[in-house]
Parts: structure tokens; sequence; C-alpha cells
């Protein structure tokens, strides 16, 4: 049932005080331990565990307080409670999430079905799996942690365990694999039952917007792309007289046009002009660029472009012992296992002169949209939730509640400084870092990439101010960095990661200084992430400080709120070493944040339907594949096959009259011949089809048990084979798709159509292959003969 905020917060505030009425102290730690094996009776039997919960709650926070030395606060046994709901809780920095998270967790576990808790990278999930687990394992419960590095065995080991816990990345890859599976043994995943989802907003909204993707099948286009690059460099960026618009592409209307290439930076797109594709064809020496068949090089030329006139490294990739890695712009964490999509990944290598990896066909792929909702009941936890509240309600039905903090925030947050250049914003900020550095309060310097932070470490260096940096380069150090920068005097400088899930802890010293004051140094897309930073700074009642310094030359002012920034210069008489006392510039970022998160919404929420149509056919051949994998009979779906591969035979060919070609097709197919003759009926034929197709069956000279392994294993190939070649028929679709708006047509629903009939002559040549697989291929190599001839 839902509850607006306050009414909920309200109820379970009533719960949470019945926890802690409950008086457990008394219990020797075996006493305690033996509550599990009665909770799990009593769940056995059909009590619920809502029935249960203040009492279980009130164990674990017990076993926290003899393990850890840490009792939950009752914010924090409300925020479990939201939890135990399928609630996302949004907790202030520095409330305790990870010991939130401790009593739902030993609730749902009570089922023996599995808890994963999902994090966003190998640290946090191995720091909190040995730390936490701890209360776990005490209370009697076993605890798995699943790295990037772990192998099958320890993976099933690990997924097998009372409370897992992995990276959102890791256990999205495994649920893909396990789907790729041609043997039960290498499936590592036991059941998608209950997650808790910490940095909820990180995960299933900032990472939701780019698909998971399991490639094979590579193709060495290297020369291609090394080609491309070196046009790309050779052309001159040009300008429009008006913006970028696909009905006047589409309609063929003039716009003027300079140079070989437009960049639309707002939308990251990139057209050519006639210039440019004149440059092109005498390049490649073509006739014809738009030709379909060209289309390789319109598409690594297209990416060529994007690669070196719009991704930039130390912001949307950094390069690292030779490769190419993806910083998420909203984390600045490097994406472990990822690349950039559509040949992105290779034109960036060619740009950065690194090793150009093969090109990959897509053979698995899912959105954590599609992913997440296979659970039967999942929650998350934050500090930056509620601002996003209709995404989760409408995208994952979770309701979202805030938390109340412990103690009161008197973090101070002045309003953002605004400069007319960048190099005047700097000159600010290292102003600010002066003067407050000389009284030993901390300072925590945000950018919003690697470029950024490195500029503003140039500056401090220059000024003798000694610093630290945290970004996607020192990754590793995080731990330490963020340990050491609420120390007195200490200085840091950090991407949008700034050391999120570990709290910064200030010594006595640097409260009396002030806490720790944070200075962003420019406004992120996304005002969660603006929050984030400010949220570093205050927790549990500390004293801190936050102020944003602004330029009118930074991207979501000369980007997003141009007009505005406009009118101000025009108006003139400003010192370009003085801030502008402008509050309706900081408005209008505002509105313009809104406006990016709005289009990020319908990203996602466009991702999300087209993803729920392929989903259902994905769910189709997976239930085909588990079904297979657990044993079910293989000779009967071997049989249907046969079937499904004689009508198709007699559906194409008999009604040419021409028995000759029916009977090449079905020898072709089956290996044996049949005789058909022109006066039989379609039914007729097909019936003779297929009892010699199951003459042939059984004729087949391997022992039983070989027989249905490889009816097996031929049915999988091919369903894999054909799904591989599937995913890649509705990546060209969903690519052209949208023309069919100018048609007034919805593109959705023409998807939709066109899918599923795509869908249908998948299915078509699954069967076919499965049987010419079977009767083609040898299953063994003991076996000499595989078929008796007819």
């Amino acid at each position: 049932m839902y509850y607006p905020n306050k009414l909920w917060v309200d109820h379970a505030s009533k719960i949470a005080e019945k926890i802690q009425q409950i008086n457990l102290k008394e219990l020797s730690d075996g006493q305690l331990r033996q509550k599990t094996a009665e909770f799990k009776e009593k769940v056995a039997k059909g009590i619920s565990l809502d029935a249960i919960l203040p009492e279980a709650f009130a164990v674990a926070a017990e076993a926290s307080t003899r393990v850890l030395g840490l009792t939950p606060y009752k914010v924090q046994l409300i925020g479990g409670i939201a939890l135990h709901h399928g609630k996302i809780a949004e907790q202030k920095t520095g409330e305790g999430k990870s010991l939130t998270a401790v009593a739902p967790c030993y609730l749902n576990a009570l089922t023996g079905k599995g808890v994963h808790v999902v994090t966003v990278n190998d640290y946090l999930a191995k720091r909190d799996a040995e730390n936490i687990g701890r209360v776990y394992e005490f209370l009697g419960l076993s605890v798995g942690c699943v790295l990037s590095g772990s192998n099958v065995s320890e993976k099933k080991t690990a997924y097998g365990c009372d409370i897992t816990y992995v990276t959102n990345s890791e256990l999205g890859f495994d649920y893909l694999r396990d789907n790729m599976a041609l043997n039960e043994s290498y499936i590592v995943l036991r059941g998608l039952e209950y997650a808790i989802i910490d940095e909820v907003d990180s995960i299933l909204i900032d990472e939701a917007r780019t698909p998971l993707i399991i490639s094979g099948n590579p193709n060495d286009v290297s020369a291609l792309y090394m080609a491309c690059n070196i046009m790309a460099q050779r052309m001159q960026k040009g300008k429009a007289d008006k913006e970028f618009n696909k009905m006047d592409a589409f309609i063929g209307e003039e716009v003027e046009e300079t140079g070989d290439f437009i960049v639309h930076e707002k939308d990251k797109l990139i057209t050519l002009t006639k210039d440019g594709i004149k440059k092109i064809e005498e390049f490649f020496m073509i006739d014809c660029y738009a030709d379909s068949k060209n289309i390789r090089i319109q598409h690594t030329m297209e990416q060529a472009l994007k690669a070196n006139y719009i991704m930039e490294r130390d912001k949307d990739y950094i390069v690292k012992d030779g490769q190419v890695l993806i910083v998420d712009t909203f984390t600045g964490r490097v994406m472990e296992g990822r690349q950039f999509s559509d040949g992105l990944h290779q034109a960036i290598q060619a740009k950065e002169n690194v090793m150009i990896d093969e090109e990959a066909q897509t053979i698995a792929t899912t959105t954590y949209q599609n992913f997440f909702r296979k659970y039967k009941k999942i929650s998350g936890m934050t500090g930056t939730a509620y601002s996003e509240k209709r995404e989760f309600k409408r995208t994952y039905n979770l309701d979202t509640v805030v938390i109340p903090t412990n103690k009161p925030v008197i973090r101070k947050d002045r309003p953002d400084v605004v400069y007319l250049t960048k190099k005047a914003k700097y000159n600010g900020v290292l102003k600010e870092i002066e003067e407050t550095h000389k009284t030993g309060q901390p300072i925590l310097v945000g950018t919003a990439s690697v470029e950024s932070s490195e500029e503003v470490s140039a500056i401090l260096r220059k000024a003798g101010i000694a610093h630290r940096v945290l970004n996607a380069k020192q990754d590793k150090d995080e731990a330490d960095i963020v340990a050491q920068a609420g120390k007195f005097g200490m200085v840091t400088i950090a991407t949008n990661m700034a050391g999120r899930g570990t709290d910064i802890l200030l010594d006595e010293k640097a409260k009396a200084a002030g806490g720790l004051k944070v200075i962003g140094t420019e406004r992120h897309e996304s005002r969660r992430i603006d929050d984030q930073l400010r949220g570093r700074s205050g927790r549990q009642g500390d004293p801190g400080e936050s102020v944003f310094y602004l330029s009118m030359e930074d991207d979501m002012v000369r980007l997003f709120a141009p007009d505005r920034a406009k009118s101000i210069l025009k108006a003139g008489g400003f010192d370009e070493n003085e801030p502008i006392s402008e509050k309706i510039l900081t408005s209008a970022i505002r509105k313009a944040q809104r406006k990016v998160e709005d289009n990020h919404f319908g990203t996602r929420k466009n991702v999300l339907e087209y993803d729920i149509i392929n989903d259902s056919q994905r769910e189709r051949i997976y239930q085909e594949r588990r079904k297979l994998l657990a044993g079910e009979s293989a000779e009967e779906e071997f049989k249907y096959c046969m079937k499904m591969a004689v009508n198709q035979i007699a559906g194409m060919l008999w009604s040419k009259e021409n028995p000759e070609d029916t009977e090449e097709a079905f020898q072709s197919l089956f290996g044996c011949k049949v005789a058909l003759n022109s006066g039989m009926s379609k039914k007729d034929a097909e019936q003779k089809m297929f009892r010699m197709a199951l003459s042939q069956h059984q004729r087949y000279t391997i022992d039983e048990e070989t027989k249905r392994k490889h009816e097996r294993m031929v049915i999988l190939k091919s369903i894999d084979a054909c799904w591989t070649e599937q995913l890649q028929a509705l990546d060209f679709l969903r690519t052209d798709i949208y023309y069919y708006g100018y048609a007034q047509k919805d593109p959705k629903s023409v998807y939709a159509i066109e899918a599923y009939k795509l869908y249908d002559k998948m299915k078509d040549i699954m069967y076919s292959s499965a049987v010419y697989m079977f009767f083609h291929t040898i299953p063994t190599a003991e076996i000499s003969k595989q078929v008796v001839s007819a």
C-alpha cells in the first residue's frame, strides 16, 4: 500500500520503536544465533516475513552491535523497513546505508532463496562482504562475493550463499552468460529473488541508458577504421545557418553550410556537408557515398568523425596501459568490461593509435531496466533519489521514501559564484582555496571530468598547494584518498566519483576549523550529481560548507542556457575578474538541468519500450534453452523441429507442383531420398516426408544416450546462431524505424509488427538448422558413421 512520505515514515517509525524495545542483550552468542534456525522454521511453516520482522530486525541489530560495535539508529531501522517492503530509501550521505541494509538482508535471507546486494564496483562489494558479512556469518548465514575476476566455480559458490555481494555489471553479464551456456554446470545464478541495490540511482537511472552487450564472431576491420580516422582528421569543421533537423534532411530542405561537416553538440550528432561527402568519395574512390553498397564506409566514417570531434579524452574515456576505457560521466568511474557500441570503440582506438579490437557481432544483450524487473522484489538505497521518483515508479514500480537524518544537517550551502570566463572562474576558485587552506579547513574540489581535475591540479601545483587527485586514473587509490580527505589541512580534487560509497570522516581539528568545504567547479547535467557532491559534507550533524563556481563559458551555460548568457553579456559593464551577481543565470541553469534530465528520461524510456518488444522474444528463447539444459526430452523437441522443417519444405515448394524440387530440398536437409508424385495432396506429401524423416532418425547408428545429447546440442547451437542473427536484424530494424514517423506511422508499432515477423522467420530457420546439423555432423570422435543410407 502507498502512503505519502510523512505518513509512511510515521508508520515505519512506530515499527522501529517496537524493534528498539526488544531487549536481547541477555542472550548468549549461541542463543542469539539459534534465533536464525527458529525464524527459518517459522518461514518454512508459512509464517510471513512481515510477521517476524520486529524480532528479526532486533536480532540483526544486536548482532551488529556485538560484531561491528555499531548499533543501528532508529532512522536506519526505518530505512531497513523501506528496503524490506521493496522501496527506495533516500538517505543522505553519511547516514550509514551499509548498516541500514543489514536487517532487511538478514530477514529476506531466511527464505533460503538468496539475497543479492548489488554495488557499483568491486571494491565496495569486497569491502562490505568482508566487513558487514561478519554479522551474517555470526548469525549462521553464508556470505558470498562475486568479483569481475571470479571463475565459474567461485561464482556458483557465491551465488549459492544466503547473501551475495556483486556489482551490477557482473550480475547482468552473468545472467546473459547463463543463457548462453551449453551445459547446465556452467550456469551460476540460481534465481532472481530479492536484490538491494546500493547507489540505486546510478545503476537504475544513469547506467540504464546503455544496454549490456556480449559480443562474439569478431571481424578484423582495423584497416577500414584507420583509413576513416585519417580521413576524419583531414576534414574541416564547419557551421550551419540553422539547427540540425531530421525532417529537413528527410524532405531535402537546403541548409546553408560551410566546411566538411557540422557538429551538433547538444544532440552529439555530426552531419556531412556536400563538400565533405565529395572528399570522402575521392578518398575512397567511390562514385556515390549514399549507395547502399557503401554502407560499411558510411557507418565507419560516421563513427570516426564522432570519435574525433565529439568524444573527448579524459572526459568520455581515458587511455590506460594501451587500452581505451569508458568513463561513466555520472559516477566518474571506469566502466569495467564495457565498450562503446556500434564500432565507436574501435573508432576511438584508431584515433588514439592503440590496438584496434576486432569488431564483434552482438550475441546477447539486455537492458538494466528489463533485467532488474525480473526480480521478484527489488529495493534500493541512495542519497539522491527523490528527484527521479517518477521514473522509479513508472519503470520499476518502486516508491521512493525520504528517510529523516539522524541529526539535523547544519552544512552551509552558499549561492553560486558566476564569472564571465573559465580563466576568471579558476582564479576565483584558487583564491578561495588559498584563503580556506590557511585555516586548515579540509577542502574537496569537485570537477566534472578527468581533464578538469587535472587542470585544477596544475593550477594548485603552480600555487604550491599540496593536494591529492581522485579520478578514473587513480581509482585504485580511492579508499585511501577518501580516508584522508577529511583531515585537517587536506585538499582533495575529485571527479563525480568523489569516493561515493565511502564516508569522508573528519578529525577533531577539521571539525573545529569548520568541517569539509566542498567547492564545485561547474554544474553537472544532472541535479542529483550536484547534490551528491554537496552531500559529501555535513554528515551526521558535522559542520560544513558548499559552493559552486561557474562561468559563462561552461558547457551547461554555453549549450543549454545560451539566451540568458547572451543577454547578460550584451548588458556589459562587467569586470572579468569579478563575479557576476546574477541569480537569474543560476535559475536558467536549473531549468536547463531539468530539460536535460527530461531528455535523458526520454532516451531511457525509448530504449525500454523497444527492449520490451525484444525481451518478449528473448524470454521465449531463454525459456527454450532452460528447458533443454534442465534435461527435458530433447527427443520430442527434435521431432518437432523435423515436423516444422518438413512443413516449411512443403509450404515453399509443393505449390509449384514440382515434386523433384521438393525431393531435392528434403534430401539436402535430411540426407535421404523420398519419392513424391504430383498427384499427391500437400498434406499427403507432408505426412510421407515426416514418416521418412522419423525413419531416418531411428536409423541413426549411435547409442541412445549419445543421440539424446546430440539432439540437445544441435538444438542449442541452432537457437544461439539464429538468435545472434535475430539481434543483428533487430539492430538494423531499430536504426531505420524512425523514418516511419514521417509517413504518419507510429515507429514503435511498426517495430513490434516487423520484429515479430523477423522472429517467425528466425524460428523457421532455427528448425531447419537444427535438423541439418543433426544429420550432417558427427556427434563424437569415436563414431565413424552417423547415418545409414535410406
